[in-house]
């Protein structure tokens, strides 16, 4: 004989027509029922969620002296950068950008369950209503008789409530919210991410332009050297070596030019895609250079706990390790008995008027209760897999946390040691210019070799140009370190307007489509 995972047991219901007396009774009863189940769904089964977990956290960032950050204050960080034209590019990437557009259509199908999954607390009630025309016979040995025909009005209402009394739904609603909470922190982590990468791609892009320049006026002034040297070889005080040599170094120099602009027209392309245009749709913005932004202020750092709050992505997961908490409870709830309350009223009568006076009147109500008597260890199995659903969600936010101790670390190190480089830099960049500019003199005047020329300018555009690439990549270092504290978009963002507007949805003729 097969089994069966329920067993239903139907607790016997009432039915009549026409008793005031019996009806109030069954009706007080049912109110009883109602309430009793509504005490009990205060019930509930698997673990609670008592908060973050517990884990070793260090005290203070080993790069820097520990400061509490106040609350607030890496808000709008990339204004330290004192960019106006960044300030525009980050505020229409905000708006325009497809993956925030996405994770804003996330959040609404994540509220839009929770929703869907607080139906389940409530009684679902439907109506129905029919006309029929009606002829009977009655037949007999010696004549058939036809009655008159008659239309018959029917109307009924049905109800059913699914008691929570193991709170298997309240598990479920605990876990929708918890989605929607972890379905929010992944909008504000692409929002981070989104903010982060419009300003690096910015301070590439400006340093690639000063790189340009840079090679442009160095080049100039190469040529100028070669001049000079084409002028005494052909005096017959220099000699043919030098020349070769002065013209190779120019022509070196400029065959840089091609592959900054290579770099830099894919930085303005990348830069048009994140605010959602075609790859040329801030060219015209990027056309005038401008310095490579360079950050005075620092970020307030704050402390390493601070970041399970200040990170989307930490907080994100450990919302979804709340969430999976919940669904153990949730699954749990299905392995325990399951009562429900049913009740229909129906009416009819010949004509649709009488059918609130001069009409026949059926009702029932009663409980009826689903045992789990044998699945073959289903439901077990199924409580099983979301617990172990629950320590995967635990281990990637002890993961994700670890990862952002790793990130502010290394933004912490490379920022401070970039900035220690970027003076040494300036200061062989200035050293260099001198010696260029004396060694040039001495050359005019025939004190000075040739060689001593061009080593000279060959030194001064290696330290200009590693000190632009130094100051590149300082400020991206610091663009780096806010992204790692979670600095993001402050303001409000508006999630509740769809990307499409569907119009014309009720009911229409539906046109062929081509």
């Amino acid at each position: 004989m097969p089994s069966h995972p329920f067993v239903a047991i139907p607790v016997p219901s009432a039915k009549e027509n026409h008793h005031p007396t019996t009806t109030q009774s069954r009706a007080g009863a049912a109110c009883l029922a109602l309430m009793l189940g509504g005490l009990l769904t205060g019930c509930a089964v698997g673990p609670d969620y008592a908060g973050p977990p517990r884990l070793d956290m260090p005290a203070h960032w080993s790069a820097k002296p520990a400061s509490r950050r106040q609350t607030g204050t890496l808000d709008r960080w990339w204004l330290r950068l004192r960019d106006p034209l960044l300030n525009r590019l980050i505020e229409q990437a905000v708006e325009a950008n497809p993956d925030v557009a996405k994770a804003k259509a996330v959040v609404r199908e994540a509220r839009a369950t929770v929703q869907q999954t607080s139906a389940g607390l409530f009684p679902s009630v439907s109506g129905s209503a029919s006309v029929t025309d009606n002829k009977t016979s009655a037949g007999s040995a010696s004549a058939v008789v036809d009655t008159s025909p008659y239309s018959l009005h029917q109307a009924s209402f049905d109800s059913s409530w699914e008691l929570d009394l193991f709170g298997g739904t309240q598990r479920s609603i605990e876990a929708a919210v918890r989605g929607a909470q972890s379905a929010e922190e992944d909008l504000r982590d692409s929002l981070v991410t989104l903010i982060g990468d419009v300003a690096a791609y910015y301070v590439d892009a400006r340093g690639y332009q000063a790189r340009i320049a840079l090679a442009q006026r160095t080049s100039v002034s190469q040529r100028d050297t070669e001049k000079l040297t084409r002028s005494k070889y052909e005096a017959g005080s220099g000699n043919a070596v030098d020349l070769a040599k002065a013209t190779a170094q120019a022509a070196s120099t400029e065959a840089n030019v091609p592959t900054y602009q290579t770099a830099l027209a894919a930085d303005i392309h990348r830069l048009g895609i994140l605010l959602g245009r075609p790859p040329d749709g801030v060219a015209s913005l990027m056309a005038r250079s401008a310095p490579v932004p360079a950050p005075r202020m620092p970020l307030p750092t704050g402390l390493p706990a601070d970041l399970l709050m200040s990170r989307p992505d930490v907080a994100s997961a450990e919302r979804k390790l709340a969430q999976a908490t919940a669904k153990i409870g949730a699954a749990e709830a299905d392995r325990y008995p399951a009562v429900s309350l049913t009740g229909s009223v129906g009416t009819s009568a010949l004509r649709a008027g009488d059918l609130a006076k001069y009409s026949s009147v059926s009702w029932s109500v009663g409980p009826s209760v689903t045992v789990p008597v044998f699945d073959a260890g289903k439901r077990l199995a199924t409580v099983r897999i979301a617990e172990a659903q629950r320590d995967q969600a635990f281990a990637t936010f002890h993961s994700t946390l670890l990862t952002a101790f790793e990130d502010v670390e290394n933004a912490l190190v490379s920022l401070s040691r970039e900035r220690v480089r970027a003076a040494k830099l300036t200061e062989a960049a200035k050293n260099y210019r001198e010696a260029a500019r004396l060694s040039r003199s001495l050359f005019e005047t025939g004190s000075a070799s040739f060689i001593d020329v061009l080593d000279a300018e060959r030194s001064l555009y290696s330290a200009e140009d590693s000190l632009i690439q130094s100051k590149v990549s300082a400020a991206k270092d610091y663009i780096a370190l806010a992204k790692a504290l979670g600095g993001s978009w402050s303001d409000p963002v508006d999630v509740s307007t769809p990307i499409i507007v569907d119009s014309n949805t009720g009911p229409h003729f539906r046109e062929m489509q081509k």
